[in-house]
């Protein structure tokens, strides 16, 4: 079926078509071949798919090639992915010029001008704060898709990169804690003395601040989560953990996708002062607050820092966004006033084993939702492709982004009267 443009009247029928369903399928002569290529950003050691990711898309039906060394850093040789079923290539450009490309990191200019006009490309693209990478890609004409803008229904659980990763990244903070603070989680009662259980408190409770409140848990600390959004506290309480409650009101604090609003700055003025005398409290503070396509909210000041006691331990999961704390810098591990106060902003790559096979996953299954007898097929009526896609045929369509999805071609009815031609 040859791509529909938008406005373009098609004689349809309501038994040739579902109106309230279109398709676009991107065909090519053989099978489709997807693209791994080694990833290239500093300290990026994930890889988009691992051997068990490439049998399961070879069932479907591609061909997988993989550039040599890709999966190297996360434990997986070139001698793995080839028994798979994959091949490898030695250069970059061979596995950028694949029919479809698959990526962790959103893709550098270079790696762009490397893509075929007519491919397509699936990573992590952080199309709200990169802009200039999504013009690129859409005067590129590539078809991109932000696994960020992965629709949170249920048909996409299994999809959604954000959690997977999430998930990773709320268990490596918390190791991370233990790691630097002079102290141990449980406490013990021995012959030499009772040693106390540490205090975690999590300030930010979607996945990775779920996942930081149950490794904390058991690991024997005693454990508090706050977040705006009170919805969360079962899920808190579920965990062993307790919800800290702040005399603020925050009746509207989720949006529809059910992540976190931003609030006036009057709302956090006051919230970091109520969440001061927690923190200073606490022995672990793991900060995840972000709100999507906007810096990260700051909520603990540089004063409630300074009323920790010395040993103490920061993990500011937003640290690539600007932080959740005063005093954290991207990527430094700093000590402030004896406190410890960690920003790295790649967590998930220092598990790269197991965050991608997660993501190879997710890929996967989205894949499998794409392809269609091993051809590309773009329903834009539905909503996870809808929600995913950045640009296509030099067109951005993303609506988050400003874009415009195409229009379902219009009815043109038949009139019974006319198809004879003239009495």
């Amino acid at each position: 079926m040859q791509a529909l443009d938008r406005g373009v009247e098609v004689p349809l029928t309501s038994d040739s078509v579902d109106l309230f369903s279109f398709f676009l399928t991107c065909g090519w002569d053989e099978s489709v071949i997807i693209g791994v290529p080694k990833e290239t950003v500093a300290g990026e050691r994930r890889v988009a798919l691992v051997p068990d990711s490439v049998v399961q898309l070879i069932k479907l039906g591609p061909e997988v090639v993989v550039q040599s060394g890709a999966g190297s850093e996360a434990g997986f040789e070139d001698s793995a992915y080839e028994e798979a079923g994959a091949r490898i290539c030695a250069e970059a450009k061979d596995a950028l010029g694949a029919d479809l490309v698959v990526k962790v990191q959103p893709p550098t200019e270079a790696e762009i001008d490397g893509l075929r006009s007519d491919g397509t490309l699936i990573s992590f693209m952080r199309p709200l704060d990169q802009t200039n990478l999504t013009e690129k890609l859409v005067a590129h004409g590539a078809t991109s898709f932000s696994m960020e803008m992965m629709p949170r229904i249920t048909r996409a659980q299994s999809m959604d990169a954000l959690s997977s990763q999430s998930t990773i990244s709320g268990y490596r903070a918390v190791l991370l804690g233990a790691t630097h603070l002079p102290r141990i989680f449980p406490m013990l009662v021995t012959a030499a003395g009772t040693l106390k259980a540490a205090r975690v408190l999590v300030v930010g409770v979607g996945v990775a601040g779920l996942q930081a409140l149950g490794t904390a848990k058991r690991l024997g600390a005693v454990t508090y989560g706050y977040d705006t959004r009170d919805v969360v506290r079962e899920q808190v309480e579920s965990l062993g953990a307790r919800f800290v409650e702040l005399d603020l009101d925050t009746g509207d604090s989720e949006d529809s996708g059910g992540y976190a609003k931003a609030q006036t700055e009057e709302f956090y003025q006051k919230q970091r002062q109520e969440l001061g005398k927690h923190v200073a409290q606490a022995d672990i503070v793991i900060t995840t607050a972000l709100v999507p396509g906007q810096p990260a909210p700051r909520l603990i000041e540089a004063d409630a820092v300074a009323q920790m006691r010395p040993g103490s331990v920061i993990i500011d999961l937003a640290a690539e966004k600007g932080g959740n704390c005063d005093v954290t810098e991207a990527d430094q591990d700093l000590i402030v006033n004896g406190v410890t106060v960690i920003g790295h902003t790649n967590l998930p790559a220092e598990v790269p084993a197991h965050a991608s096979q997660m993501y190879g996953k997710n890929l996967v299954t989205f894949l499998d939702h794409l392809l269609n007898e091993g051809e590309l097929h773009l329903d834009f009526t539905d909503e996870i492709t809808a929600g995913t896609i950045v640009s296509h045929q030099g067109k951005l369509l993303s609506e988050r982004l400003g874009g415009q999805l195409p229009e379902p071609p219009k009815a043109v009815e038949e009139n019974p009267e006319t198809t004879g031609g003239e009495a």
